[in-house]
């Protein structure tokens, strides 16, 4: 299992390091969690708030299915 895991690190900063568009994504998804921290942070959410937190739950999922989507297609030979 840690074995695969390491795999799984490796390929991943190959990709960081060969592929522009992953480096986006990786960095829009650090935005949005910085985003979501911020506002986690506060003690009772608005009601904009809690529709605006989960918009950017959203859209941070997204970033991080299109970057798990870059790693799959890595590992079988697409990218």
């Amino acid at each position: 299992m840690v074995t695969v895991e390491v795999n799984e690190e490796a390929l991943v900063a190959r990709i960081r390091r060969e592929n522009s568009e992953f480096q986006k994504w990786e960095e829009e998804h650090h935005k949005l969690e910085s985003t979501l921290e911020s506002i986690d942070s506060h003690v009772y959410l608005t009601p904009e708030e809690e529709v605006e937190r989960k918009r950017i739950q959203k859209l941070k999922l997204a970033t991080k299915d299109k970057m798990m989507e870059m790693v799959r297609r890595y590992k079988v030979g697409r990218a």
